[in-house]
């Protein structure tokens, strides 16, 4: 059955394939595509149940024939009639094999019913696979949005915190809290030695 197979190989190997590769891209059409399969195989499943019931009362027919020409056979053997018996067991013997075909007939049809209908829950348990991510992804999207839109932008640029080298080849940025602080000592330093440099020209010129 082409179509069962089209929907097996595609739940076996595309789905997870695609889910795999592409967990954020095309969800909602790919649950659109599930959506359709799940259709087309309930409509294989009613078509399936409507040629079983015509079979299964072509059945119930053809051994009501049998029934009907076994009594036959009989009145006519009871009668004497042996040129009604061979016709008759002829005929019943042709409906025996129609029966056993008809049979056979409405029991593949039952075995192709069952597997669509177990192959139409896998689609549907899919389709709600992919619709619960659909949902999860909105979700998470409708969360990022409203974060950002709470978020104040900062006053601050990234080129104020940039950071810069010193002659002496240190950095600028400030130190954690707490922690020795290179350039304020180094500042502090130049800043006494000019000082004395400064009073000592003072003294000098006194």
């Amino acid at each position: 059955m082409s179509l069962f197979d089209d929907f097996s190989n595609f739940l076996e190997s595309r789905l997870d394939e695609f889910l795999r590769n592409n967990p954020h891209l095309e969800l909602q059409a790919l649950e659109e595509q599930l959506r359709e399969q799940e259709a087309d195989a309930q409509q294989l499943v009613r078509d399936f149940k409507a040629k079983e019931k015509r079979v299964q009362n072509q059945v119930l027919h053809t051994a009501q024939d049998v029934k009907l020409w076994h009594q036959r056979i009989q009145k006519a053997q009871a009668a004497g009639r042996s040129d009604l018996v061979s016709a008759a067991q002829e005929r019943e013997a042709a409906l025996l094999r129609q029966g056993n075909q008809l049979w056979g007939q409405m029991k593949g049809l039952k075995e192709r019913l069952d597997r669509t209908e177990e192959l139409c829950r896998q689609i549907q348990i899919r389709r709600q696979e992919v619709a619960q991510r659909v949902a999860e992804l909105r979700k998470t999207q409708a969360a990022a949005a409203a974060s950002m839109a709470q978020t104040p932008a900062s006053p601050w640029s990234d080129s104020t915190w940039s950071s810069s080298t010193t002659n002496t080849g240190r950095s600028s940025s400030p130190p954690p809290s707490g922690s020795p602080d290179p350039l304020e000592a180094q500042f502090q330093r130049w800043e006494t030695d000019t000082e004395l440099e400064e009073m000592k020209q003072q003294i000098g010129r006194s």
